[in-house]
């Protein structure tokens, strides 16, 4: 398939600037992939399609408070420092991108406060450098937990405000190195995930730290030429074997969002089951896919010409996808990172 076939209209008044709360009142799509029939529910609804013996596959990446805002040294010109990963966490060396770029060159301090400062000591793309912070403590992330501010999607055009911190973060977030939210994740509240498993259905957990290439355009026409960044992931032992247990007995294995899935099925047997992994994925998923372990998908809205966009339609259907798009906009529906959520089954 090609870039323009994944082209739509999607109008500024779609997007959601702030999510619903509680969480689990957004609205629910429930697309069926075989028949095309669409539902519309809410989101405390999904435990209605989650049988005894299932498996909710969760994301657990905790997003990083990853904007800070500094000056250099002698100049005192402002400059962003926006954190993308971790690279060497005994000299505390770290991928970011800096705004104004052309004001960073190798050698320069930038400064945050009287404790936290860092200095460039290589560039990696036009706006990219590699920085060591040097940080009179033992934990950096902290510090930049403390001092950042939260990195929401740049189609949210406004600043971020106090209550971000927490909206934009799951519930069950644990493990800092995101720098977007999975947020397919977002909806759920602990009184819902509590419920669920009172059900029956066993909730397990994969991490996939998120980076900014979920944001980034794909710029070629012929999708088998595009390259995905790499982003960091791990399934324990334990969370495969839940999962393979759950297929060996033909349950669903339900993932809450593209993050999780591009683990999953970065990390397959040739006999169809999840190997223990970590390790870097730059899997890219778009159609015509063979989904492995995925038997459900819980996705948010996205934008045109995404890779998330191309993921949803691999699983449920470049046609169906295209109308419940169509219909989602029809009825309102709440676009992107803090808009409204879809079952696939």
């Amino acid at each position: 398939m090609k870039l323009s076939d994944f082209r739509y209209n999607l109008p500024k008044n779609a997007i959601a600037k702030f999510p619903v709360h509680p969480r689990d009142k957004a609205k629910l799509m429930v697309l069926d992939r075989n028949t095309g029939e669409i539902e519309h529910r809410i989101f405390s609804d999904i435990i209605e399609y989650l049988h005894r013996g299932d498996v909710l596959v969760i994301n657990e990446t905790k997003v990083m408070q990853a904007r800070l805002f500094g000056h250099k040294e002698r100049t005192n010109a402002k400059i962003e420092v926006f954190v993308l990963r971790e690279l060497n966490k005994e000299e505390n060396i770290w991928d970011v991108i800096v705004d104004p770029a052309r004001k960073v060159r190798i050698g320069n301090r930038i400064y945050f406060n009287d404790k936290l400062w860092c200095e460039v000591i290589d560039n990696t793309t036009s706006r990219g450098r590699t920085v060591r912070f040097n940080y009179e403590g033992n934990d950096i992330y902290k510090a930049i937990e403390k001092m950042g501010r939260t990195p929401l999607p740049p189609y949210i055009k406004r600043d971020p405000v106090p209550e971000d911190r927490e909206d934009y973060q799951t519930v069950f977030a644990k493990y800092d190195g995101s720098v977007a939210a999975p947020t397919a994740g977002l909806h759920f509240t602990k009184e819902l995930l509590r419920k669920i498993k009172k059900k029956g259905v066993k909730v397990t957990s994969v991490l996939l730290h998120i980076g900014l290439g979920t944001f980034r355009p794909v710029e070629v026409e012929d999708l088998t030429k595009h390259k995905m960044d790499s982003e960091y992931f791990e399934i324990s032992e334990k969370a495969a074997e839940t999962i393979n247990e759950a297929i060996r007995n033909k349950k669903s294995v339900v993932v809450v969002g593209t993050s999780a899935t591009r683990a999953l099925e970065s990390s397959v047997t040739s006999e169809g089951f999840v190997k223990p992994n970590l390790g870097w994925t730059d899997k890219f998923i778009f159609p015509p896919y063979e989904f492995k372990i995925v038997r459900k998908l819980i996705t948010n809205f996205h934008q045109p010409e995404s890779t998330l966009l191309m993921l949803a339609s691999a699983f449920g259907g470049y046609d169906n996808i295209r109308k419940a798009y169509r219909k989602a906009l029809k009825e309102g529906y709440r676009f992107l990172s803090y808009g409204d959520a879809m079952l696939i089954k």
